[in-house]
């Protein structure tokens, strides 16, 4: 079977790498977008899917955007049997979900209809999921709303944060990508429509997202820190300490500019403290312990902006935190 593949991110990289590897089909392009400046330097960098198709040997295509007339008379001269799409990043035109012989697929990482959109993997941690999956689905005019021709469900564990769970998703995709197609080509599987309840949303995730508000509940906090690990990372402030020295020529103190924390591991304490949102109860070698709208949560691995990551107690040694301290943060007066 020839089939275009149509990926940009990381995650597209297991299901294209399978599909090369299959002796059942034959990749005859790959569509990812255009390279994009990175780094200090800011030089154009190919996507994940790009530099894997190279490495492959395969053709690759780059439109700027998908309903370029010139790409769409690209894909119709290669007259695909099969379009697969993940992690592409434009929405197709009607023209180009047409004009494959069996049309085309998408592999999303939820369990549709929960989670349409660009970060259903983050926001299924973010709110507390204990199950997501991959859906293969035959895509239509509307945003991840087409017919579902299979799904698999993965457990979210404890130790989940987006990164571990993307890449087992990946996985997980790719082989049932693979599984799926043939009895669907054979017109053995018939596309079901997706239910009208359990619609749910995950929007793009956007750097604020990361902001901890201590108002919120331990676990509400510990999941969002989960969730957006590795980016952008669940931040707070350091407190605000005045420091005591000259300031406008008389003596006094000097206001601090907050350092910017990032958290990357923490556990939740099932207590309810007499303490203020993002006040620190205690700070020793096993932790940090601060105090959320609801229960504590302890601090094991943090970074301080422009330092490296390291545990609590090696952080304490050089960054001395008191009982009483507050983080300053969102929802942090």
């Amino acid at each position: 079977m020839k089939i275009v593949f149509l990926g940009t991110a990381e995650l597209s990289c297991a299901s294209l790498d399978s599909l090369v590897r299959d002796k059942n089909y034959t990749v005859a392009a790959v569509v990812t977008q255009p390279d994009k400046p990175k780094g200090r330097e800011l030089k154009l960098q190919p996507s994940p899917v790009k530099a894997l198709a190279i490495k492959h040997g395969l053709p690759v295509l780059q439109p700027a955007r998908a309903r370029d007339e010139q790409f769409i008379a690209q894909l119709r001269a290669l007259q695909p049997e099969l379009l697969v799409v993940i992690a592409y990043g434009h929405i197709l035109p009607v023209a180009i979900l047409d004009l494959p012989l069996h049309g085309c697929l998408n592999i999303h990482t939820s369990l549709l209809p929960a989670y349409r959109g660009a970060a259903p993997i983050q926001w299924a941690i973010a709110n507390g999921e204990t199950i997501t999956g991959v859906t293969i689905m035959k895509m239509d005019a509307g945003l991840d709303t087409g017919p579902i021709l299979a799904q698999r469900d993965t457990p979210i564990l404890p130790e989940d944060d987006s990164a571990k769970l993307h890449d087992r998703l990946a996985q997980i995709g790719a082989e049932l990508l693979l599984h799926t197609i043939p009895d669907y080509a054979a017109g053995k599987v018939k596309p079901v429509p997706q239910p009208s309840i359990g619609i749910s949303h995950a929007p793009k995730i956007k750097k604020e997202d990361g902001h901890i508000d201590w108002n919120l509940p331990a676990k509400t906090i510990w999941n969002r820190m989960r969730a957006f690990t590795p980016w952008p990372g669940a931040f707070t402030h350091m407190p605000v300490k005045p420091r005591v020295g000259r300031g406008d020529g008389e003596s006094g103190s000097v206001a601090m500019k907050p350092h910017l924390l990032k958290i990357w591991k923490a556990e939740v304490i099932e207590e309810n403290p007499v303490f203020k949102p993002g006040e620190i109860i205690s700070a020793d070698r096993c932790g940090i312990i601060v105090a959320c709208g609801k229960n504590a949560l302890r601090i094991l691995e943090l970074q301080r902006e422009g330092g490296r990551r390291m545990g609590a107690g090696e952080f304490l040694a050089g960054n001395p935190l008191n009982r009483n301290d507050t983080f300053v943060g969102q929802g942090v007066a």
